[in-house]
């Protein structure tokens, strides 16, 4: 698994309004606090280097993928930006070619804005969309409208921007079969290269979540689909997308063909990444010696926390794990079944070892008699009902370690 490349991700919770369904770590903060932060990006990304020595993990200084998700990034001020990317230029060497990605919240990319983006070489952004059905964003807390969206996807080509995505949730309150089907449609025809299709997750941490947890009415909490209809919805999207040339490659991705999230395919292929930022997730590798090469090293991996004020005060990753040969084989079988191409089982085993993997074929045989996987030539994959109960099917992966794994 050795890789000379990173991917970079930055963390933007600044947001313009707080979506009723969302349950990441942003809000709505001063203006004042949008310098403060950058300036603490700045000073972690000087010092992740010594942080990863430290630590015995490698960094790679060669970028090939940057993401800034969030929150809303587009909310910076167009120096704020500039500065970002030019400390990420300073600390890093981007390689020609590089993926660089910006989340949009749309109509909140004012036009400076987007020339900051276009001047620092970003080239693909992810328009937060979710639904292209006005009634439907009202009421989920989005500030924009259809018409919105479109003229924004318009501006960024416009602009020179053209690898762009386009997110939508299957589950917000008032969404029907025939809106959702609007929804899908006005996205095919738009002709964007990219699509992630989510289902929407009851979860206390947001407020949609707690007040359908509890039972009540605010939030539009009754109007929210039942847990059937938005598996329907979601196999609608998988069929539709696909007719339209968008084919899913992960269980909530879709794209055009050469138009994969080059950032988020190595979440899922465990490729080395550093996250900077509130509530920024890093994975780096211990470096072996050539002598060694042979041996699987440790994985590191680590968590900023989720409160700005204590992010402000100890910006230091709060959580740091690391991963043993087991646990890595967990996340190779739970990360690689998101992907439609599956987990390949000759690269499994050379890398963790028959002993290791024949740990999970038991599991394997028995997702694949209840029809939740399928083999498929020198892999296995998940079935489309195994991608409706896919936390189920990851479930079954965890804690599969043997004596195998007792070194």
């Amino acid at each position: 698994m050795a890789d000379d490349a990173l991917g970079l991700y930055l963390s933007i919770p600044f947001c313009r309004s707080k979506c009723t369904y969302c349950n990441f770590a942003s809000g709505v903060y001063p203006a004042s606090d949008h310098e403060r932060y950058v300036n603490s990006l700045i000073e972690d990304m000087a010092a992740a280097p010594d942080w990863a020595a430290h630590l015995g993990v490698e960094l790679p200084r060669r970028v090939d993928t940057v993401y800034l998700g969030g929150g809303t990034p587009s909310l910076l001020a167009p120096e704020l930006i500039a500065r970002l990317f030019a400390a990420m230029r300073t600390h890093f060497r981007f390689q020609p070619g590089a993926e660089i990605t910006v989340e949009c919240a749309p109509g909140q990319l004012a036009d400076s804005a987007l020339a900051a983006l276009v001047a620092a070489g970003v080239n693909r952004v992810s328009l937060g969309a979710q639904s292209f059905i006005d009634r439907e964003a009202a009421v989920s807390g989005r500030l924009h409208t259809r018409a919105t969206i479109l003229d924004d996807i318009r501006r960024l080509r416009a602009a020179g921007i053209h690898n762009l995505n386009v997110d939508l949730i299957a589950g917000l309150a008032g969404q029907t079969f025939a809106s959702w089907q609007e929804s899908l449609q006005t996205l095919i025809g738009c002709g964007v290269p990219h699509a992630s299709i989510y289902m929407l997750e009851v979860d206390e941490d947001s407020r949609l979540g707690r007040e359908m947890l509890a039972h009540g009415a605010r939030y539009h909490a009754g109007l929210v689909p039942s847990d059937d209809a938005i598996a329907r919805m979601y196999s609608e999207a998988i069929e539709t997308l696909a007719a339209a040339g968008l084919a899913q490659y992960e269980i909530s991705n879709f794209c055009r063909p050469g138009f994969a999230s080059r950032h988020n395919l190595r979440y899922w292929q465990r490729r080395p990444y550093l996250g900077l930022g509130l509530d920024a997730s890093s994975m780096l590798r211990e470096p072996l010696p050539a002598s060694e090469s042979s041996r699987l090293g440790r994985v590191l991996r680590s968590t900023t926390t989720s409160d700005l004020k204590a992010f402000f005060d100890h910006p230091e990753p709060v959580e740091t794990t690391w991963l043993l040969k087991h646990q890595q084989h967990e996340e190779a079988w739970f990360l690689g079944l998101r992907l439609n191409a599956g987990v390949d089982l000759p690269a499994i085993k050379a890398e963790f070892g028959f002993g290791l993997v024949a740990s999970a074929f038991a599991v394997v045989e028995r997702l694949q008699q209840s029809g939740l996987i399928v083999p498929d030539g020198n892999s296995v994959r998940l079935t489309p009902q195994g991608q409706l109960l896919s936390n189920n099917v990851f479930q079954e992966f965890l804690e599969l370690e043997t004596s195998a794994d007792r070194d």
